[in-house]
């Protein structure tokens, strides 16, 4: 007798071993239709795996999120299904499921084409169609090697080889195709039909660029065909956001190969970072942060004292003088504690904030490189703040309502929340990693904010709260942070004077709102796809003339403006002025302001806002008054 816990807490017995689509059956034949895999003690099994013992049983359905990655590794293996059939001397390696799709990597003798892409599709589609059903077999290590040695799959063969300890594996068939898995996989072809191929890409064996260069078809599934019509609008909508290519429209940067991963600044796109570093400046002082600057590059022994040499130096930039080792530094921790240390400290100086606007470097490969988003050179509004044990709680719910403040007035209101714990490499105590933890965790909860907890994905020196922003398109990006550090002070030998006049080691907080400034500025374009807020916008307004009549008015209106702290431009081209209305519509300025003749002599504007709005002739006066509301309630 097997005995089944459902979710519920309803029980059902059976008189022997029983699989998890005969557990769906017997519940209903609508469950059983619905159902992809189970989830039993915890642990995902295909619908075919047998219980054989009293358990707890959740079925996992479309609708489930562990459901939705099965349904996506599923499709990736009916990708090699129908590449195998197009392309029979084409080499499978590796299917594996990523945010929102999945992907495989596949060699062939020749570049895959978007034709042959096309045709990949096509004939999946045709094959879901069959409403074949998926066959899992698990098979001795021996076996698999012969099934994939006579098929000529040499890459699965180096997978089996990675896997030495392994004397059973699961091995997938659909139809004639099979390939391996950890599994689970659905039962048939019939959940996979919300999917699409998305687009083409070079890949390496082992993501080495040393090794052999592969070829990567990428996709998306969805449960129905409604949710994949959203993620298509969504990607599309996405696509007219780029900041890459709104920074070539917009004319505010550009990526040149002399200088990959580094950008250079237009004046439009400075305009952009000034607004935003002069804000971020603004905060430093109105909470207690002290500005400081700390040196570019640093001697390899300080990297050594704080671990950085030992666990992240492939990712350091190194140079020599003089037989010295020095590293473009990657990060700003090590220079402001240093310049804690100049100079004895006590207690009574504790919280003791320092922020920098810090130009770091990492060499990111090649591949990662994105845009703004992802670059070797960045800046950060890097902030450190030198405490006590009894100060980390108010100094990380302070951080976060300071934090919301700022995320609130750069147009992002949707945050979450998470606490990243200890990694296996990391250095410093349990005890003291304990301590950290707890703190991260209650800081939140007396913020008043649910989050989530990312096990294993904390910094090696200290575990750290990240906050992650949804955009206006609902993408996810991971921004803000703090981190309780025990370890890099006590590292570098901080101390301060204690109460009782003996030495202790301050904790440091490493906290960043914006974080990159590049990559905060590449979100900012795409949440406001382009269309900056009025005090962000790196032209607030444009004056245009209908004659040459109205120059000399235009020029004094641009004046008046600009003495009142605007970013203006002037259009006294002899063009049509629907044209320029047009020209200067397309840069998404705030505002544009004609003057004639009328409006000249009555000493107004014409105003237009943006998104083709037509506010009618106001005083110049009235105007300055309005735009000056707009820029203060961040509008």
């Amino acid at each position: 007798m097997v005995q089944i816990t459902l979710p519920d807490g309803a029980q059902r017995d059976f008189p022997g071993p029983v699989t998890v689509a005969e557990v769906a059956q017997a519940i209903g034949p609508g469950l059983a239709k619905m159902t992809v895999a189970g989830k039993v003690d915890g642990r995902l099994v295909d619908a075919s795996d047998l219980i054989d013992q009293d358990a707890k049983l959740q079925i996992i359905t479309p609708r489930d999120e562990e459901g939705l990655e099965i349904i996506r590794h599923s499709t990736a293996h009916l990708v090699g299904h129908a590449v195998k059939q197009l392309y029979p001397t084409a080499r499978m390696v590796i299917g594996p499921v990523i945010e929102e799709g999945f992907y495989y990597d596949i060699a062939y003798e020749r570049p895959f084409t978007p034709e042959d892409v096309a045709a990949i599709e096509q004939r999946m589609r045709e094959l879901i169609a069959q409403d074949y059903d998926v066959i899992k077999k698990m098979t001795p290590r021996a076996e698999v090697i012969e099934v994939f040695k006579s098929r000529g799959e040499d890459y699965k063969l180096r997978l089996v080889e990675d896997m030495p300890n392994e004397t059973a594996m699961g091995l997938y068939y659909h139809q004639e195709y099979v390939d391996m898995c950890r599994g689970p996989h659905v039962p048939n072809t019939r959940f996979l039909k919300a999917f699409k191929l998305t687009k083409l890409a070079g890949a390496y064996w082992r993501g080495d660029a040393k090794n052999e260069q592969l070829q990567r078809i990428y996709g998306t599934a969805w449960a129905d065909k409604k949710q994949l019509d959203a993620y298509i609008q969504r990607i599309e909508e996405a696509e007219k956001r780029d900041h890459r290519r709104l920074g070539r429209e917009l004319d505010l940067f550009h990526i040149d190969e002399v200088a990959p991963g580094v950008v250079f600044w237009h004046p439009k796109g400075w305009a952009i970072w000034q607004a935003v570093e002069q804000y971020m400046r603004q905060v430093y002082r109105d909470t207690g942060y002290q500005e400081v600057k700390g040196p570019q590059i640093l001697d390899k022994t300080l990297w050594e004292k704080t671990g950085h040499w030992q666990n992240y130096r492939e990712n350091m930039f190194i140079t020599e003088s003089e037989k010295r080792d020095y590293a473009l530094k990657p990060m700003n921790c090590p220079g402001h504690v240093l310049i804690f240390k100049h100079g004895l400290r006590s207690y009574r100086d504790l919280p003791l904030r320092y922020g920098e606007f810090g130009q770091c470097h990492r060499n990111e490969p090649s591949g990662a490189l994105h845009g703004i988003m992802r670059v070797r050179g960045f800046t950060q509004d890097d902030g450190h703040i030198f405490c006590t044990e009894d100060q980390i709680l108010d100094e990380c719910v302070a951080f976060t309502a300071q934090l919301q403040k700022v995320y609130a007035d750069f147009g992002f209101t949707d945050i979450l929340y998470k606490v990243a714990t200890r990694p296996d490499a990391r250095v410093g105590s349990d005890e003291l990693w304990d301590k950290a933890e707890h703190a991260c965790m209650e800081a939140l909860r007396r913020s008043g904010v649910e989050f989530a907890i990312s096990p294993g994905d904390g910094a090696f020196y200290g575990p750290k709260i990240e906050y992650t922003l949804r955009d206006a398109i609902g993408r996810q990006w991971q921004c803000g942070t703090i981190q309780v550090d025990f370890n890099m002070a006590e590292r570098l030998g901080a101390e301060y004077v204690t109460e009782s006049s003996g030495r202790a080691h301050p904790v440091m907080l490493h906290r960043a709102i914006v974080g990159s400034l590049e990559r905060f500025i590449g979100m900012l374009i795409e949440h406001h796809a382009g269309a900056m807020p009025v005090w962000l916008a790196p032209v607030q307004v444009a004056v245009l003339n209908i004659t040459d009549a109205q120059a000399d008015y235009v020029r004094h209106v641009a004046k008046t403006l600009r003495n009142q702290g605007l970013r203006v431009e002037t259009d006294l081209r002899n063009e049509k002025i629907t044209y320029k209305i047009r020209e200067h519509s397309l840069q998404k300025l705030p505002y544009i302001l004609v003057v004639g003749d009328k409006e000249k002599e009555a000493g107004a504007v014409a105003v237009r806002a943006r998104g083709n709005q037509d506010l009618g002739v106001v005083s110049l006066e009235a105007f300055a008054k309005r735009i000056a509301e707009d820029i203060a309630s961040k509008a």
